[in-house]
């Protein structure tokens, strides 16, 4: 259930205190209106302050739930974060990933499509996008919408944007990835994105063995520090999870 932004405030414990003597009429005369009005501004202020704070907390709560693999108890404090600070709204793409793992495709590909209005060189944001569609629509007219993007200079990005498009094919990643002589760390974070994205790439036109093979590969053999290092942990233990509980034969 949403909050308002009072009852947060109240939730919080830190609502502005109502004078004893002001839940009565006071005469004009007694107190000024410009005394009023200045009450008013300031506890407005610090309302609009605990807000962003509280806002804050959700959205915090909301990547913590995403990680243990809560994705409705993610989606709901995301949203609660974004109802309480709607300035966050268009910025806001791990909360289109929530979606995405409740299978909200649809409110996912607007979060997406929302992001790209704030940033249009992310090629992640066109490939969350495709995958929404993909599945609420089907690959072709993924394909055929995908989102244009700018020069997200990241390898291998732009492989992973053309892959996408369906102009080349998933052997072309991994080539670009070990292109040169990136360093250890930078090879790393190369391998996992293209690991990561050719696993939801598989996915979605249903090669699952090839998806998963991906994804733990992203997970378990190219850590990163970044969120998406979650999202590739979490993806992967779905599979697993699934294997354990079709061995078990529950």
């Amino acid at each position: 259930m949403r909050l308002s932004i009072v009852a947060v405030l109240f939730l919080l414990g830190t609502a502005p205190a109502l004078r004893a003597d002001d839940r009565k009429p006071r005469s004009p005369k007694k107190r000024p209106p410009e005394e009023i009005l200045a009450d008013y501004r300031q506890a407005l202020r610090r309302s609009r302050e605990l807000a962003a704070e509280a806002a804050t907390a959700f959205d915090l709560r909301g990547a913590e739930h995403f990680k243990k693999g809560r994705f409705k108890a993610s989606v709901a404090d995301f949203d609660q974060a974004v109802e309480l600070d709607p300035e966050r709204k268009p910025w806001h793409w791990r909360r289109g990933i929530s979606y995405y793992y409740t299978g909200q495709f649809v409110e996912g590909q607007k979060q997406f499509e929302g992001y790209q209005t704030v940033d249009d060189n992310d090629v992640e944001n066109a490939a969350w996008r495709y995958l929404c569609m993909a599945r609420k629509h089907g690959v072709e007219k993924a394909r055929k919408t995908i989102l244009r993007i700018g020069d997200d200079r990241r390898v291998p990005m732009r492989q992973i944007y053309e892959l996408y498009a369906g102009r080349l094919k998933p052997g072309d990643v991994l080539a670009a990835a070990t292109n040169g002589r990136p360093s250890p760390p930078e090879l790393n974070q190369r391998l996992f994105y293209a690991h990561l994205y050719l696993g939801l790439y598989h996915e979605v036109h249903g090669k699952k063995d090839l998806a998963k093979k991906h994804l733990v590969r992203a997970a378990d053999e190219h850590r990163i520090g970044h969120y998406m290092w979650d999202v590739a942990r979490v993806h992967a233990n779905l599979y697993r999870e699934k294997k354990d509980t079709e061995k078990s034969g529950r």
